[in-house]
C-alpha cells in the first residue's frame, strides 16, 4: 500500500498483452486520481513498435478524448518526431500516470504534477506495457517519466539526448517534455531546436542499430 492507497497491482489482469491491459486500465482504483479524471488514458501504438515514448500524464485534452498526446504538447511532439524521421504511427506513446491530475481555476482544469506516491502507485501499468512491448529503444519525456522508471539517478537536463544503459531496453534516452518547450516563452525557438536534437539522437542510434543488424 502506498500513501494509504493500494497501488495498481490488484487491478492488473492476469494476461498482460497490450490489448488486455488497455481494456483493464479503466477499472484501476490504485490511487485517488481516478476519482476526478474523466477516464484512464492508456498507451497507443503498434505492438511491433521499436520505440516507446513515455510522458508524464494525460492532459486536459487527452483526458476528455481518451488518447495520449493529442493536445498542444502532442501536436508539437508529432511535428518534432516527423522532422527527426519518425512517423507517429510507428512509435508507441504512453504516460507514466494514466489519470489526469489537475486543479481548478474557475472552470478551467489546470495540470498538477502527480506526487511521487501517485507515480509509484501507477508504475505497474507502465512496467506491464514495457514488458508487453519489449521496445528496442525507450524515450522518457520529462522528470516524472524518468523518475518513474529510472529513479533519481538520472537528471533530465544533465542527461538529455545521450545514450543511457539501463535494463529497460537496448537504448534509453531522456529529454524534456514537449510541454516545457511550449512554456519556454521567448526562448521557445532554441528550446524546440534542443528538443529536436535530442530526438534526432534517438533516430541516429536506431538507424545505426538497424544497419548493424542487417
Amino acid at each position: 500500500m502506498r500513501d494509504g492507497f493500494p497501488g495498481a497491482e490488484p487491478f492488473l489482469p492476469a494476461r498482460r498483452s497490450l490489448r488486455v491491459l488497455a481494456e483493464a486500465v479503466g477499472g484501476c482504483r490504485g490511487c485517488p486520481l481516478y476519482r476526478d479524471a474523466t477516464q484512464a488514458v492508456f498507451g497507443e501504438g503498434p505492438p511491433s513498435a521499436r520505440l516507446m515514448i513515455v510522458g508524464e500524464q494525460p492532459g486536459d485534452v487527452e483526458d476528455r478524448a481518451g488518447h495520449p498526446f493529442v493536445g498542444p504538447a502532442g501536436r508539437l511532439l508529432d511535428e518534432v518526431l516527423a522532422e527527426a524521421g519518425f512517423a507517429r504511427g510507428e512509435v508507441y506513446l504512453t504516460n507514466a500516470v494514466k489519470h489526469f491530475k489537475y486543479s481548478l481555476r474557475g472552470k478551467r482544469r489546470v495540470h498538477a504534477r502527480p506526487r511521487p506516491p501517485e507515480v509509484e502507485a501507477c508504475k505497474p501499468w507502465i512496467e506491464a506495457e514495457l514488458a508487453a512491448l519489449a521496445p528496442q529503444a525507450l524515450l522518457l519525456l520529462g522528470a516524472t517519466a524518468a523518475a518513474s522508471l529510472l529513479g533519481g539517478s538520472v537528471k533530465v537536463l544533465r542527461d538529455r539526448g545521450r545514450l543511457l544503459t539501463t535494463p529497460l531496453a537496448a537504448a534509453t534516452f531522456v529529454t524534456v517534455h514537449p510541454s516545457a518547450v511550449l512554456r519556454a516563452g521567448d526562448a521557445r525557438g532554441p528550446a524546440r531546436a534542443a528538443f529536436l536534437a535530442d530526438i534526432v539522437e534517438v533516430r541516429r542510434w536506431m538507424s545505426s542499430a538497424a544497419a548493424v543488424a542487417a
